[in-house]
């Protein structure tokens, strides 16, 4: 997030889970918190019922949050940069802007202010859809909140322009001074367990563990030091970017630990040519996955109930898992597996025990110094804990923005890279399911979670399914310029005109056959919540 987490670089929460029981006003966007975040989702729902806090949702679907907000705002998928600008366009014009915390604690205030003066209310209404008053009032609303959190998930960061909406969202953040108290910030909510914690440690194809660049000499140098490696100073591949690769026949071999794309992936059928014509796909998980069953070699290792370790959470908390069953069969850790294979491959890769590993991590990554497997013994720990009497740090830039001055950068408006026609006169969004959990891995394999969710279902509204002669339960085929799929169709006014909505932890309904690959430019991440389709009943 330019701005706030350029020097931090994980787009991490910048505030703590239970401080958010002290904010007014809370924001959510692009997160249907009570079905994919339902820790989270209650205390907003409580904290909205029962405390007077103000909810505004921002989601061209109604979510089960809608029936506690004090505004909905349904703007058309692929929007959000139009009506965030306009936000901060009707803040700027009518002067709740805070004047004090943007000339002290920012810079580059000119530039937006330039850029969301053509945001106005009837402009955004036109691209959106949004009631020009409604925009108004919103704005309103968390320009005047005394302490106001922004929440967001997947449903702003998956489009080819999703890393401009964090922009604008950080830039709303900063306009308004929510940033360095408690019940404020800008608060990603990670997509799945640990992705904090893989993020940290450097699964990302620029930085080494703790946000070191690999483009940096100085950086390059610590970590060849610290190896005794020579390493390179080209960042490496996205996940898609991967896949393209191997397509193409740059790639020869990959190794997939803990994830199954063949089912959470866009553009299924040309992920499945990428991996068939590989020479060597290695699958490391706890189950035998659709990508498991394309691999040339399988390891099992043990699930969290199984292992030692740390993991790090959406609000950048360290905590400790603990063995509490011996593993199945030949199942072993991650570690192991990983130290095993990279000995023999000619680096010896030596560890006794997990936490040998994470006093590794402390030596190398600044935010984790001063955490150790004693003091986790009390508890969790946020970072950055830079030293051993260091408490951890609950919300980020506490009386200085991290960067020194919060940058506001400018961004604009453009449509999705594909848009309806006659052909394909849909809008397809994905999302999940209160019972099951991504690809369905593990919870598609209990019982009870399966009967309260047995089988795929797109959900349509009763406008559109009358025009296409569908009742509810009937079966349809959904498909784009890429591949199609036949699923179970609910009929709902949850959904507008005009827009589908489908859960993507069917693999017998594979629903990301159907979707996009065009990259966002800077995070290369794809544009999975809008992709044009058409619906025929089967």
């Amino acid at each position: 997030m330019v701005g706030l987490a350029t020097t931090l670089g994980s787009g991490a929460m910048t505030n703590s889970i239970s401080d958010l029981q002290e904010a007014d006003l809370f924001l959510v966007t692009g997160s249907n918190t009570t079905e994919t975040h339902p820790v989270i989702g209650m205390l907003l729902r409580h904290r909205a019922r029962f405390n007077g806090a103000q909810l505004i949702v921002v989601d061209p679907r109604k979510i089960d949050l809608v029936e506690e907000a004090n505004l909905w705002l349904q703007p058309r998928p692929g929007d959000d940069i139009a009506w965030l600008n306009g936000l901060a366009h009707v803040i700027i014009q009518e002067n709740l802007y805070n004047k004090p915390f943007v000339d002290q604690n920012t810079e580059g205030f000119e530039a937006v202010k330039e850029r969301v003066s053509r945001y106005s209310p009837e402009y955004v209404e036109k691209i959106t859809g949004i009631p020009k008053e409604k925009l108004v009032k919103a704005a309103r609303m968390y320009a005047t909140a005394k302490n106001a959190a922004i929440l967001y998930c997947m449903g702003i960061t998956q489009h080819s322009s999703g890393t401009d909406g964090v922009k604008a969202i950080s830039n709303l953040a900063l306009l308004c001074g929510q940033l360095g108290k408690p019940g404020s910030g800008v608060n990603p909510l990670r997509g799945q367990n640990n992705v904090q914690g893989a993020c940290d440690m450097g699964c990302l194809p620029t930085v080494y563990p703790g946000y070191q660049g690999v483009a940096l000499k100085e950086m390059k140098d610590k970590f060849e030091g610290l190896w005794g490696v020579l390493l390179s100073e080209k960042p490496g591949l996205t996940v898609v970017e991967m896949s393209k690769a191997a397509l193409d026949g740059k790639v020869k071999a990959m190794y997939i630990m803990g994830e199954n794309p063949m089912v959470t992936d866009p553009d299924l059928s040309h992920l499945e040519k990428a991996y068939a014509g590989l020479e060597l796909l290695v699958v490391q998980d706890i189950f035998l996955t659709e990508t498991g069953r394309m691999a040339h070699v399988v390891f099992p290792s043990l699930c969290f109930l199984e292992k030692d370790g740390t993991f790090v959470n959406t609000e950048r908390r360290v905590q400790r898992v603990r063995k509490a069953l011996e593993g199945p069969g030949e199942a072993r850790p991650d570690w192991k597996i990983i130290c095993d294979l990279s000995s023999r491959m000619g680096y010896p890769m030596q560890y006794g025990n997990e936490e040998e590993i994470f006093e590794e991590i402390r030596r190398v990554a600044p935010a984790f110094a001063g955490i150790t497997y004693g003091r986790l013994e009390s508890g969790g720990i946020q970072w950055p804990c830079p030293g051993m009497d260091h408490p951890g740090t609950p919300f980020l830039h506490r009386g200085r923005i991290v960067r020194g001055k919060g940058l506001f950068v400018p961004v604009d408006y453009a449509p999705p890279p594909e848009v309806t026609d006659k052909d394909y006169p849909f809008i397809m969004s994905t999302g999940r399911d209160y019972y099951h959990y991504h690809a369905g891995s593990m919870t598609r394999k209990v019982k009870l979670l399966n009967e309260m969710c047995p089988e795929s279902f797109v959900e349509l509204n009763p406008s559109d399914a009358k025009k296409l002669s569908v009742a509810d339960g009937d079966r349809v085929k959904i498909a784009s310029r890429r591949g199609e799929f036949v699923s179970k169709v609910k009929i709902t006014d949850r959904v507008p005109e005009g827009v589908v909505f489908a859960k993507f932890h069917f693999a017998e309904a594979p629903v990301n056959l159907l979707t996009n690959t065009v990259l966002d430019p800077e995070s290369k991440i794809t544009d999975l919540k809008v992709s044009a389709v058409r619906v025929e009943k089967c």
